[in-house]
């Protein structure tokens, strides 16, 4: 069975991630050395790459379909 948490607590929860959420990639990227953010990005930029190639495959295959 699932905890629920008090509504309030959800609420204060929800703006304390709002506020500092956005903080955490420019932290991180701020304590990094040049070498490690030029490995993220490479690996975000392998993660899109593959992202366009499965939507383009899937839009292909649909467009046989038809």
């Amino acid at each position: 069975m699932a905890i629920r948490m008090p509504k309030e607590v959800v609420a204060y929860l929800r703006k304390i991630g709002q506020e500092y959420g956005k903080l955490g990639g420019k932290k991180s990227a701020a304590n990094m050395t040049p070498a490690q953010r030029k490995a993220r990005a490479k690996k975000a930029s392998e993660a899109a790459a593959r992202k366009r190639t499965a939507d383009r495959l899937a839009r292909e295959r649909a467009a046989k379909r038809r």
